[in-house]
């Protein structure tokens, strides 16, 4: 079994009395990219805030590198993770290069002002994300691609090699989603570095992930490689989903072709229009 940087041990949470997880045991396997999934309220979000201690669990312990979360000062956790919020915002007017640069925060002291190793973490960082090219230009002014690639960035010149996402890949057109997915992965992959998604889209979840976990009601119903998590009947009784798994022909992986109801009839033939 790979090595595990972050895991949770019975772990039950949620907000203001209402429960979310319920006695969740996860492992974050090193050098992989997880993937959780999950309906809305299934719990992806809160499991992915309670590992990286920006939720508090009523009960059961997270254990980063072996030790109790909770008992790491704040920034010898950003030292150790990295992590990407939901929608994140810039202030108005910031650049990339300075957004990029925020995220040197834990390695500065009130005697070590910036220096040459956060100037090569932020530029190796710009480089790898892809967005060197418009350091000098506002974040609010980018795409939303452009935009999520900085955050990214920012995330990388922390030089953590735990790095924890929740949703990256909202909102963004398709082409732009797979772009992305396809720099975490090699981020995996190439750099090894661990990662651990949240994610909405199935099929991409499914392309990408090294690591599959379906979630549903604040449990883990399923855990595994795709090939064995992304099923049929795994989708039914986790999304309540009636779909059709087959494999892609490129990759092999598997993905699914929801079940069309009588609203949608067959697909009529095309005809040739002639000049």
């Amino acid at each position: 079994m790979p090595a595990c940087r972050l895991q949770g041990d019975r772990l039950t949470a949620g907000y203001e009395g209402r429960r979310v997880l319920d006695g969740v045991d996860f492992r974050v396997e090193e050098g992989r990219v997880t993937v959780l999934l999950g309906p809305n309220g299934s719990g992806k979000s809160t499991l992915l805030k309670t590992l990286a201690r920006t939720l508090t669990p009523e009960a059961g312990r997270v254990l980063l590198d072996g030790r109790d979360i909770h008992r790491y000062r704040t920034r010898e956790v950003a030292h150790r993770l990295g992590i990407l919020p939901q929608s994140p915002t810039a202030p108005e007017g910031l650049t990339v290069r300075e957004l990029v640069g925020m995220g040197r925060f834990p390695h500065q002291r009130l005697w070590r002002q910036w220096s040459a190793a956060d100037e090569r973490a932020v530029h190796e960082a710009m480089a790898i994300a892809r967005v060197a090219d418009f350091a000098a230009r506002p974040v609010d002014a980018l795409s939303g691609g452009q935009r999520q690639r900085c955050w990214i960035a920012m995330v990388l010149a922390q030089e953590t090699d735990l790095i924890l996402l929740d949703e990256p890949t909202t909102f963004l057109d398709l082409k732009v989603q797979v772009e992305l997915l396809e720099l975490l992965v090699k981020l995996a992959h190439e750099r090894g570095r661990t990662l651990l998604l949240v994610l909405h889209d199935l099929n991409l979840a499914a392309a990408y992930a090294d690591v599959l976990v379906m979630l549903r009601d604040g449990r883990i119903e399923h855990h595994g490689p795709p090939e064995t998590v992304f099923t049929a009947a795994n989708l039914k009784r986790v999304f309540d989903l009636e779909a059709e798994v087959m494999r892609a022909p490129n990759t092999g992986r598997p993905i699914c072709v929801p079940g069309l109801g009588t609203a949608v009839g067959p697909a009529h033939p095309r005809h040739e229009v002639s000049a």
